[in-house]
């Protein structure tokens, strides 16, 4: 299935077009492709930075439910919201290639439901500091997984770009650079910082199977087959864990706070999970996931400012200058990397 992109269908029954007027159409073409493709990183970006919400929600979740358990209700209301798109667009399901379909099995259990069940334990029980620190791995894991089963091509400044924006991710993620040492020491090699070291490895992996997904199913169907499929993965996990019955699905705790409860799910199911799902795969589409690797770390700046501004942790000025270097690296590892795909249609 192309990408919609890349294929625009000539009107039928119109007069026949001057060689001029047919070149202003293939340039107007040309440039709405290029434009397409400028802005399809930045909402591959979006979409990270609105996931990166969820420890305002995901936290404060922990202490009224499993961590399992929330992340199932997440996909239930996900695919309640997720209905009315998917239900037009089941006749397209005969028409997808097997190979599609295995990117989207994996993208839906690593990425929607094993991915998120170890980063909802790394912050259960690590420091989100630090979980946001080790997550900066994920870029690297997506550019090798891109680069081995996509063959993407890497510029040579990629690599300086990629270790500046990784770098600046870290300065990000740390009140106090010089204590990192210490804090690792402390704090970082525990239970937590290994949930967030397999949620890294899941995630990066599942941008690569998600890009996969994007060139042969359409966004809308892409975007609620992952979610009905994360929704399968965590059905069968909580059945092996014996955690499928009303007193695990709504503790005492949910059920003495029933509107707290309600609320902060509908808030990271929505605000944290449809919406940036959507957007999301729509930069995916545009993007190749050696680059949408880096935009995804718009992730791990927003989760910074979430426990700034909600759980009062002191913003410091590096902090500031370092999410500033963050933004400007990966917008020039998507600048590098388009040159020589621009280069590569050349040739």
């Amino acid at each position: 299935m192309r990408p919609r992109i890349a294929f625009i269908e000539p009107a039928q029954g119109l007069p026949a077009l001057t060689q001029c007027r047919t070149n202003d159409t293939r340039l107007q073409m040309q440039d709405r492709v290029q434009r397409s493709v400028h802005y399809g990183p930045w909402l591959v970006g979006l979409g990270a930075a609105l996931w990166g919400t969820e420890s305002a929600w995901r936290i404060p979740l922990n202490e009224l439910f499993d961590a399992k358990v929330i992340v199932f209700w997440e996909h239930v209301l996900i695919l309640i919201m997720f209905l009315p798109i998917l239900i037009p667009r089941l006749c397209e399901i005969p028409k997808v290639q097997p190979r599609t379909w295995c990117y989207l099995l994996f993208s839906g259990f690593a990425g929607s439901a094993v991915g998120t069940i170890f980063f909802t334990l790394a912050l259960k029980y690590g420091n989100p500091t630090v979980v946001n620190v080790v997550l900066n791995v994920q870029p690297l894991i997506s550019t090798v997984g891109a680069f081995l089963l996509f063959g993407d091509r890497l510029a040579h400044r990629f690599f300086l770009y990629a270790a500046m924006a990784i770098i600046a991710g870290v300065f990000v993620s740390v009140s106090h650079p010089t204590m990192i040492g210490v804090s690792f020491e402390r704090a970082g090699l525990n239970l937590g910082s290994g949930y967030a070291l397999i949620c890294a490895l899941f995630w990066g992996l599942s941008t690569v199977a998600g890009r996969g997904v994007m060139i042969g199913m359409s966004l809308r169907l892409a975007s609620s087959m992952r979610i009905v499929i994360g929704l399968g993965c965590m059905t069968v996990i909580l059945l092996v864990y014996g955690k499928l019955h009303g007193t695990t699905l709504w503790p005492a705790a949910a059920q003495a706070h029933p509107v707290k409860a309600i609320v902060l799910l509908f808030l990271l199911a929505s605000v944290s999970g449809g919406i940036p799902l959507l957007i999301y795969f729509q930069g995916l589409h545009l993007t190749r996931a050696s680059t949408a690797g880096y935009f995804e770390m718009m992730q791990t700046l927003a989760a910074v400012c979430i426990t700034w501004g909600i759980f009062h942790a002191t913003l410091h000025a590096h902090q500031v200058i370092a999410a500033l270097i963050l933004i400007v690296a990966v917008a020039m590892v998507h600048h590098v990397q388009q040159q020589v795909e621009t280069s590569g249609q050349r040739g």
